[in-house]
Formats: structure tokens, sequence, C-alpha cells
């Protein structure tokens, strides 16, 4: 009698490094994206925060706090922000998340979203802190609509960016994994 109906558990192959560094790439692509100020642009994810939570997760020992680091200070240069305030944040992101990686994996798609939104929040969190210290205004609640929506896109990038390495369910004898 077959089992009953389950999900698929993949045994995923080895990642590709430049599969990683593609990834984190076209993400801070599409952080540097022009957007006006204000409005829609505040529910724009930030696309490296997200990568960089998967690639900890995921990859710890591939991706860790230098590069998550050096790509804060890339968004700092572009954001004309306070130097150091995004690569702050994103180090102490990476740190959470390579902290917590082994637990999240245990967890479905919902546990991870569960997991993940708080270090989404604290990363934008440490961003607002940074500013209102220096003098800047509160932008207002929807600052952190960024995040929920990020989160809202977790199952999404999990599956493409886990899609290169997941073989095949159905064993082929001429392909030799």
């Amino acid at each position: 009698m077959p089992a009953p109906s389950q999900p698929q558990q993949y045994i995923l192959l080895p990642v590709n490094p430049w599969f990683i560094g593609f990834t984190l790439v076209l993400s801070l692509m599409l952080n540097l994206l022009p957007l006006p100020r204000g409005g829609w642009a505040l529910l724009v994810p930030d696309w490296v925060a997200l990568s960089l939570v998967f690639w900890n997760i995921h990859q710890p020992r591939r991706v860790g706090l230098l590069l998550a680091w050096v790509l804060g200070l890339v968004m700092d240069v572009n954001n004309a922000s306070l130097l150091g305030e995004h690569a702050l944040a994103y180090s102490i992101l990476s740190y959470a998340a390579i902290t917590m990686h082994r637990r999240v994996r245990w967890f479905g798609i919902s546990g991870q979203i569960v997991h993940v939104l708080p270090l989404l929040l604290a990363a934008q969190g440490v961003v607002l802190l940074i500013r209102l210290l220096v003098g800047g205004a509160f932008p207002g609640a929807l600052y952190f609509a960024s995040s929920v929506i990020a989160v809202l896109l977790w199952p999404a990038i999990s599956f493409l960016y886990l899609a290169p390495q997941r073989r095949s369910v159905d064993k082929d004898e001429n392909r030799p994994i």
C-alpha cells in the first residue's frame, strides 16, 4: 500500500558559487534601480537583505559577514546615506541568520517566514535608529512595509534559489545523479 501523500523531500546538489554571486549581484542591481522617493517606493523590498538572509540560512559558510558588510557599504554609497548604516544592518542581519540557520531549515516555508520577518524588521530598525540618532525624522509605520513584502516573497525566492540544486525525483539510469 503506498504511503500517504507527503510533500517531496529533495536531496539538494551542492550550490554553485557562481549562482550565489549571480543572485547577490542581481539583488544588488534591483536595489540600485532608481525609484521616486516616498509613496510606492516604500513598498519595494530590500532585495539584498532578502538574498543575504536566504544564503546565510542555506549556505552560511559561503556567504558571511564580510560580504554582508561590503554589500552594505555599496548600498550606503548608492543611497548617499551615512556611511556604514546599511553595512551595520546587513552585518547584524547576517550574524543573526547564521546563528539560527540550523533551526530555520527544519521548518517549512511558513515556519521560515515566521523566523525571517523579525530578522528583516531588525535590519530595518537598525537603519532607522541610526537615521533617528543623527537627526532624521521618523518616516512612519509604512517604512516597515517593505519587510512584510519581502517576507511574502520568501516562498518564491526560496523556490527560485533552490531550483538549480534540486535533484530529479525520478531516477534516470542515463544520469549519474
